[in-house]
């Protein structure tokens, strides 16, 4: 999966409102399966994670989410959605945008 240059800068402004600057960080690249990357090669796409360890679990010792011992912070999907509403509506609301399009 690689995300459209073009449209992760437009986006990553609106990102960092949400979640706070200090919370959106360029991820580090890692080899893993995801069928949106198809939808990627057709289209400027968009694909981010939202961080959702609970914030006594340092991150580097978090399981993964394929993991028995994986556990969720369900307060941190919150941000999720709304990151991808606010992500979303920008996106619609740019000039000569219409939901066709």
């Amino acid at each position: 999966m690689v995300n459209h240059t073009g449209l992760t800068q437009r986006m990553v402004p609106t990102l960092r409102r949400v979640a706070g600057a200090d919370n959106v960080v360029e991820g580090r690249h890692v080899m893993a399966s995801e069928d949106f990357s198809f939808f990627a090669k057709e289209v400027p796409a968009l694909c981010f994670n939202v961080g959702i360890t609970a914030p006594e679990i340092p991150v580097f010792k978090a399981a993964p989410n394929h993991s028995p011992r994986f556990k969720i912070d369900e307060a941190r999907l919150l941000i999720g959605l709304r990151s991808l509403v606010h992500v979303s509506m920008d996106y619609l609301s740019e000039p000569g945008r219409t939901a066709n399009k």
